[in-house]
């Protein structure tokens, strides 16, 4: 007996219900699709003139069959697989056509929140990294777009030591750029280009620099010199600082106000419940001589509380627990209300900072970004700062949350996990907190007979003018009490040669000018800083001896090897042209060479990130091809047989 297999009838049900879900349309819970598609069921069967529904094979009777009855039944076998194809093949384009569509309509709203925003120097990405394929989806680089926004920085260039000697730029102390990468690369994707800040990188991790003495200044000033790893005939220049560490008991009164975002963007557990604990944790450092304020906002902003004292945790507590998500994003609103509050419960003395926990999405009120700068900017004149802290993703306003906290003469922390929250508020509490130096600014002149040409790694957006470094007017950053403040050069030495720029035919001479260098220092280092209540600068100085380098990187300290790594693994995600003789598998290697003591672990952490990285880098090396309707749906079907 020969078998025959019936379709099943179900299948066309299946691709209906993606058509349909495709189109994002809707239906009433009462109502079910089965129902709504038994027509074209019994439809399908008619044409493919069957008589029952059933999976189980049919047997057939030996009978009789004649040569035309035979050729008969063989054109309407034929006539029903055409029926059947001409039908898969309606669906599959309609599936194509609508997928489609829909790309279109997600393009177009990413473009309109693009365009709400006041046109800036740096270029804002708003797809800030790329997913791997999703089962059921058809991969489309370009379409997997978040609408996170990140800012693109421009790389620092290969500056020539004799045409410009002198470097000038303001020190940070934000982390959030390292926290968020590490959460990309925990989810599988990776960052795109020029999107990650490698002084936050540098600057999220410890490093054993020694305390300024007791008569000195607010920091003490560290400098080593080795081999680079990352070019051959190379040296890198490390600059460190490290503020005075403060007991959390001696911080001095502090005047706070959370200033909380409670919009419907913040309803998922990575924001808001995370937020909340991270709250918590926070007041239980607090004492009966602080005073802690909570303004939320939505859709409207309103006082939870208002000047609650710091030890009274069970209402600082319920009142974090009550918190709900929903409504609009009225943070402008939310911002003049907490100043509000922060000016009248203002401290002499003491410390006065708003503290603002949000995913950054501003969509209603005032959304300028220039105005809302130049609101944070006037208060922090008045002695307000602002701390910002980041959650979630999805709209995550990564360049918006570091400048409001660089106005704010604040810290910028992106907050990923529960642990993090500690980090930041627990153990680094003194540093969230107190300012110890305001407006500290960087200067170093090379010396053009020894350094032929310098790069500095990060610190794109903090750079300054040379005449700047004299100018107590201008802005620059803040060092927080135990802060620690990392930078590195990059140079090459004139002996050396494989310059990566030309010799200028009418420039300096190094035969006839050698004596008006010495010979033994290879920079001067300058720094700048005022005090927290004081409105003119402090100069200090610090020559750079070549003496001072080792020969090798191995001799290098752990602290540098790992600075270097830091920098270097910044370097390769941000897909430098300047690395030449760097990759993954030397990153790896330098990483696993210094990991020095690591108490709490953030070095481990950090070379598994490296790990993921190097797999996801080779990973989407492997092509892959957009969508065609032509091509057959991923994951495959059932196919009516």
């Amino acid at each position: 007996m020969k078998k025959r297999y019936l379709p099943k009838l179900h299948t066309m049900t299946e691709l209906a219900n993606s058509t349909v879900a495709s189109k994002g349309f809707t239906r009433p819970s009462h109502v079910k699709l089965s129902h709504t598609l038994l027509f074209s069921s019994l439809s399908l069967a008619a044409l493919l003139g069957l008589s029952g529904c059933t999976d189980k094979p049919i047997v057939d009777e030996k009978l009789p069959i004649q040569a035309p009855e035979l050729a008969e039944q063989q054109a309407q076998l034929k006539q029903k697989r055409e029926l059947e194809q001409a039908l898969l093949q309606q669906v599959e384009q309609r599936r194509a056509k609508d997928y489609i569509r829909s790309m279109e309509v997600a393009k177009i709203d990413a473009a309109q929140r693009v365009m709400r925003l006041p046109p800036q120097q740096m270029a804002v990405e708003v797809t800030p990294s790329l997913a791997a394929p999703v089962v059921g989806k058809v991969w489309d680089a370009e379409g997997q777009s978040e609408g996170n926004q990140f800012a693109k920085q421009v790389q620092n260039g290969i500056m020539v030591a004799g045409e410009i000697p002198v470097s000038t730029f303001a020190i940070d102390v934000d982390t959030g750029s390292y926290s968020a990468l590490r959460r990309m690369l925990n989810e599988g994707r990776l960052p795109s280009k020029n999107t990650v800040r490698i002084e936050e990188m540098l600057n999220y991790f410890h490093y054993d620099y020694p305390l300024p003495g007791k008569n000195d200044a607010p920091f003490s000033v560290t400098t080593e010199l080795a081999p680079s790893p990352y070019n051959d005939d190379t040296m890198l220049l490390r600059i460190g600082l490290k503020g005075y560490e403060v007991a959390k008991s001696d911080i001095g009164a502090s005047n706070l106000v959370f200033l909380l975002d409670v919009s419907g963007s913040m309803a998922s557990t990575d924001k808001l419940p995370l937020l909340q604990t991270a709250m918590k944790m926070l007041t239980q450092q607090l004492s009966g001589r602080d005073r802690v304020s909570i303004v939320v906002y939505a859709g409207a902003a309103g006082v939870v509380l208002d000047g609650a004292s710091g030890n009274d945790a069970q209402t600082l507590i319920y009142a974090l627990e009550q918190l709900r998500a929903g409504g609009s994003t009225n943070g402008a609103e939310g911002i003049n209300l907490a100043y509000q509050l922060a000016q009248k419960y203002f401290i002499h003395g003491g410390n006065n900072r708003v503290i603002l926990a949000t995913d950054g999405d501003f969509n209603v009120g005032l959304t300028n970004f220039d105005e809302l700068i130049s609101l944070v900017e006037r208060e922090q004149a008045r002695g307000i700062g602002l701390t910002t802290l980041g959650f979630g993703m999805g709209n995550y306003n990564d360049r918006l949350m570091e400048q409001l906290a660089d106005k704010g003469n604040g810290h910028y922390a992106y907050i990923d996990t529960a642990n993090e929250a500690r980090k930041v508020l627990v153990e680094q509490l003194s540093s969230t907190l107190l300012t110890i130096a305001k407006d500290v600014k960087v200067q170093v002149e090379f010396n053009p007979a020894l350094v032929s040409e310098y790069r500095l790694l990060g610190y794109e957006n903090r750079a300054l003018a040379r005449e700047d470094f004299n100018n107590d007017r201008v802005d620059a950053g803040e060092i927080g009490a135990g802060h620690i403040v990392t930078a590195l050069y990059e140079l090459r030495y004139a002996e050396s040669g494989n310059m990566a720029n030309d010799k200028l035919r009418y420039g300096y001479n190094s035969q006839t000018g050698q004596e008006k260098y010495s010979r033994e220092e290879i920079a001067y280092l300058k720094l700048r800083y005022q005090l927290p209540d004081a409105t003119e600068s402090q100069l200090l100085t610090y020559p750079i001896r070549a003496d001072q380098g080792v020969k090798s990187l191995e001799q290098a300290s752990d602290d540098f090897r790992f600075a270097a790594a830091v920098a270097g693994f910044g370097q390769l995600l941000n897909q430098s042209h300047y690395l030449h003789q760097f990759d993954y598998n030397k990153l790896s290697a330098l990483t696993r060479s210094a990991l020095g003591n690591d108490s709490y672990g953030y070095r481990h952490e950090f070379m598994q990130l490296v790990d993921i990285a190097a797999a996801l880098t080779q990973s989407n090396r492997i092509p892959l091809n957009k969508f065609d309707p032509s091509d057959k749906p991923f994951p495959p079907e059932d196919k009516l047989h």
